[in-house]
């Protein structure tokens, strides 16, 4: 599929992907790897070139690369831990019980320490790297329609990238551009898909909302897990776009036809924060689902007269005024269940 960062095919339907997955980051009888302390720099030695026979390097070897290529540059001075280079994101991200060994371009580096001209040497230089970011100081994304949106920053390659979250009926696969949308890191059990997979049981809805959809993973666990109708919305651009295209990704494994999309990439990226709810992509067959980019308190208008379900999984968990104040509207305009993951 293509992708509209890099315009390479690098979006992989989700079946191709979970297909390679168990072999991706295993080494081959011929690897080696050398485990270095993370919080000391590095030791003066020679990096490891990838494994002659499988293209493969250990991830120590790579972000040693990596800090020396830092180091050159000046964004380290070569006496900070190894981890101060900056934090490994695997593609496809996964829940792992051992460290990777990494094939080409199966690593994006997020740092709050790189600058440009060492974020061009990684990707030219790093077989394993994909992509560089340089970290902002908040999470990618947006709290309120009236709020300044946060970004990080792309430097050099792709920051596009894919993460395997469990579900009961079988995995779903969540790209997202990781400059403009926050990092989960998936594990064996997935706490918030645990609680919507608890209230599909208690509720047996029809129709289920996920009013902050992110890239769309509640959305796409609820799909899978066989509810009827599916409806995803946030109010950022980058999570009403990669929910639309996960949607596709994950398409072979859900009870739809054709994914339609009613808007760009462009088209979205050009109004960043939306309120009026507009559709973003829409599939329909013994399932439907749609994707719109609105304000949440908004999404009343377009939804349908009963909603058994929702997800408000918001930013401000931790601001209960603002919690109390959107579920009591919620309920007031919508009704149906309603739970914070």
């Amino acid at each position: 599929m293509h992708c509209p960062v890099c315009g390479d095919d690098c979006v992989t339907e989700a079946r191709a992907l979970l297909t390679e997955l168990p072999e991706r980051f295993a080494p081959c009888p011929d690897c080696m790897g050398l485990v270095y302390d993370k919080q000391s720099s590095p030791p003066d030695i020679d990096t490891a070139e990838p494994c002659p026979s499988c293209g493969k390097r250990f991830i120590d070897e790579v972000f040693a690369h990596i800090y020396r290529i830092m180091a050159e540059e000046g964004d380290l001075a070569g006496t900070e831990p190894l981890a101060a280079a900056g934090t490994p994101l695997v593609h496809p991200g996964s829940a792992m019980r051992r460290a990777p060994y990494l094939p080409p371009g199966s690593l994006l580096l997020l740092s709050r320490s790189v600058e440009e001209r060492a974020a061009a040497r990684l990707v030219a230089e790093v077989p394993e790297v994909r992509g560089v970011v340089r970290a902002g100081a908040g999470t990618p994304g947006v709290r309120d329609t009236d709020a300044e949106p946060m970004t990080h920053t792309l430097l050099a390659g792709c920051d596009v990238r894919a993460d395997v979250f469990p579900t009961l009926r079988g995995p779903v696969v969540v790209y997202k551009q990781q400059s403009a949308l926050h990092v989960e890191f998936p594990r064996d059990r997935d706490q918030k898909i645990l609680s919507l997979e608890r209230e599909i049981r208690r509720r047996r809805p029809r129709t289920f909302v996920d009013a902050c959809s992110g890239a769309g993973t509640l959305g796409l666990a609820a799909a899978r897990a066989g509810v009827p109708r599916v409806i995803c919305n946030d109010a950022w651009y980058a999570a009403a776009y990669w929910t639309a295209c996960n949607l596709q990704v994950n398409r072979e494994f859900l009870d739809i036809g054709e994914v339609t999309m009613h808007r760009s990439y462009d088209d979205l990226r050009r109004r960043e924060v939306a309120r009026d709810p507009l559709p973003v992509a829409t599939a329909a067959g013994a399932q439907e689902i749609e994707v719109y980019q609105g304000d949440l308190r908004l999404l009343p208008a377009v939804l349908p007269p009963e909603v058994d379900l929702a997800a408000l999984d918001l930013f401000e968990k931790a601001d209960a005024g603002k919690v109390s104040q959107l579920t009591r509207a919620w309920q007031t305009r919508v009704g149906g269940a309603l739970f914070i993951p």
